[in-house]
């Protein structure tokens, strides 16, 4: 056919070519009965401004006619060949048996060909695929109609299509939302969930008193109003602490929450129990030294661990609110209003350091304790931790081995290890729900909503409660068991020492019980027979079997040292007995206090206590801040 004797360009013949043209784009062959020379040169419309009219007015003035469809032949076909070579290259991955379903998907493609060639993207090809009965290659003079549709592929990117990019998804997978992954990933140990504990507001006044040569009463390292922050003999405010709504101490170091959600520390930090960093190149000196000159500032104790120091909690989720702090020798731990569990530091057994968990020695940070979730309180022993949920259920772990958790303390592989993982305690032949729990230092309590008391762990000194195996060295409780003599004396709250136990029940009931040597149990040499304790080889009492009554005590508080005990009366007035060889009753002597007795000194005397705690050489009192009036909420602190 001549090229200059096409026919003029209608809108019928512009439908037909860009039929074909989209079966070109879907793969399917197309030829024309046209000489190689008669091919048009290509031409590209602007783009967004009537590109199908441009293109359809520069084949009319190159007197271009729109292709035929025939039967395929292998004749002389440059621009049908290349476009179907581009096909094959993109398509070779797939490609349909049979013609027939390709002509149908062409059919079904063809209105969507028609609007891309409208919006100028005639070139753009498509993902479908055509059937290939024979090769075909590329010839070299169908180079300019390749260098075109790389020009529309850079077109296209530009300007990308909705169906082209509805077509990749195989290729590139949509990612999954931010948004969710990070919900999906916080939602385990320490994520926020619903707040179940109520955030402590009640702000403090701090007293302490005792020895306090390891930074433990937290005066730091300097004289303050011309005294030196160690051997208080009796009760001193701690300027150092402001707004504290909790308070808990360890053997040797003490933690502190703030009103405004700020966690202290100080003590001694050996085992990493402070949470931070105490470095300190200053040295120490004796602090005993009687050549020390009594005037000089300086006491020679770290400053560092001396003074409260704030623990970062910047790991901790965003929005964490802290309702309760404790302590054990060498660890501390936090209680947050939703009920997760922090903690660092370690634990200790007869042999030395156990661990922190079973991966890590010494944890030197906050760290989330996994295992437990919707924890409403804690309560600490020298080196292990009990924590009651929601549904009253005791967890317990750290140092087993005085069954101080209430189940086996080593694994089946020989090691102690498995004590560091959260279990719950015990095996019960029925429900019951905890609702209070205390622990001595390698004895364990709870109370349950029938007001029993059960008892677990070393009784060499019948510090459970419980006759059983009592003053025998290895005297140990295996399991939970009920305390017979405190039933129906519906206990509220119990605590212990190293050896001895102290409880508060509803009518303000003061009870003991336990070693007696060192006064622990503060009662008078005279009450102890052979029906309720035992002697020595001398006669003198050691131990008192059963929770005994003190006269003349109404209690609303309780608390215990290692081998010291505190009594806060209806009044606010606080009681002190026991062993005081570092001032640790704060009664401004080293004898020790047979029976219970006020504490009285400027500092508290027209101040209403409301909670007490003990170490193992130091003590402290709380009052309600002068700011504030005294009201019977108290700290959760141990």
């Amino acid at each position: 056919m001549p090229p200059k004797t096409r026919k003029p360009t209608t809108a019928p013949a512009a439908v037909g070519a860009a039929a074909d043209r989209g079966r070109q784009l879907d793969g399917e062959p197309v030829t024309v009965d046209s000489a190689p020379e008669a091919q048009p040169k290509p031409q590209r419309a602007s783009a967004r401004q009537g590109k199908a009219k441009a293109a359809d007015s520069g084949r009319a003035q190159d007197g271009e006619e729109p292709p035929k469809a025939v039967k395929p032949r292998a004749s002389k076909r440059k621009r049908a060949d290349v476009e179907e070579a581009e096909g094959e290259d993109e398509n070779q991955d797939s490609k349909p048996t049979k013609a027939a379903p390709a002509k149908k998907q062409t059919r079904a493609s063809r209105p969507a060909a028609k609007k891309r060639q409208e919006e100028g993207h005639e070139d753009e090809e498509p993902k479908e695929e055509r059937p290939a009965k024979k090769p075909r290659v590329a010839k070299p003079a169908s180079q300019p109609t390749a260098k075109k549709g790389r020009t529309a592929t850079k077109k296209a990117a530009a300007e990308p299509v909705p169906k082209k990019t509805a077509a990749q998804p195989a290729l590139e997978p949509a990612p999954e939302p931010p948004a969710p992954k990070r919900v999906v990933r916080h939602r385990g140990p320490g994520a926020r969930t619903v707040p179940i504990n109520e955030v402590p507001s009640k702000q403090l006044d701090i007293f302490v008193f005792g020895e306090g040569s390891s930074g433990e009463l937290g005066l730091g390292s300097l004289k303050y109003d011309g005294k030196k922050p160690i051997d208080v003999k009796r009760p001193r405010i701690n300027h150092n602490l402001k707004g504290v709504v909790d308070i808990a101490c360890g053997g040797m170091h003490c933690i502190a929450l703030t009103h405004d959600q700020r966690v202290l520390t100080w003590g001694v930090n050996d085992d990493k129990a402070l949470g931070r960093d105490t470095f300190w190149e200053g040295g120490t000196r004796d602090v005993d030294d009687a050549s020390d000159d009594d005037d000089d500032d300086d006491t020679g104790i770290n400053p560092k661990e001396s003074t409260p120091g704030l623990v970062d909690l910047s790991l901790l989720p965003e929005e964490t609110r802290i309702v309760q702090v404790a302590a054990t020798d060498s660890a501390s731990f936090i209680l947050t209003d939703d009920g997760w569990v922090y903690g660092w530091g370690t634990f200790r057994g007869s042999d030395g350091i156990i661990g922190f968990n079973e991966d890590t020695r010494i944890q030197p940070i906050p760290t989330i304790i996994p295992g437990l979730k919707g924890i409403t309180r804690l309560a600490c022993g020298s080196n292990h931790v009990l924590a009651v949920d929601l549904n009253g259920k005791v967890f317990s772990w750290g140092s087993g081995g005085q069954y101080q958790l209430g189940r086996k303390p080593l694994t089946r592989h020989g090691g102690p290890s498995a004590g560091l993982n959260p279990q719950p305690c015990g095996k019960f032949s029925r429900k019951h729900r905890a609702i209070f729990i205390g622990a001595g230092s390698y004895h364990s309590f709870y109370i349950d909503d029938n007001h029993q008391v059960w008892a677990w762990g070393l009784n060499n000194y019948a510090q459970t409660g419980l006759r059983e195996n009592t003053g025998e060295d290895d005297a140990m409780v295996l399991q939970p068991q009920i305390v017979s003599s405190l039933e129906d004396q519906n206990v509220q709250q119990i605590v212990g020492g190293e050896h001895h136990s102290v409880a508060r029940t509803a009518d303000g009931k003061l009870l003991t019980w336990g070693r007696v040597d060192g006064h622990q149990v503060g009662h008078p040499t005279s009450l102890y027979t052979k029906d309720n304790a035992v002697f020595d080889d001398n006669g003198k009492p050691r131990i008192l079997l059963e929770p005994t009554a003190i006269e003349g005590i109404k209690t609303k508080f309780v608390a215990a040292g290692t081998d010291t005990s505190f009594a806060v009366d209806e009044a606010g007035k606080v009681y002190s007995w026991g062993f005081s060889a570092n001032y640790q009753t704060g009664q401004g002597t080293t004898d020790d206090i047979e029976v219970p007795t006020p504490i009285d000194n400027s500092a508290i005397r027209d101040r209403q206590i409301i909670w007490a705690g003990a170490g193992g050489q130091f003590s402290v009192v709380a009052a309600a801040a002068q700011d504030e009036s005294a009201k019977d909420e108290l700290p959760n602190g141990n």
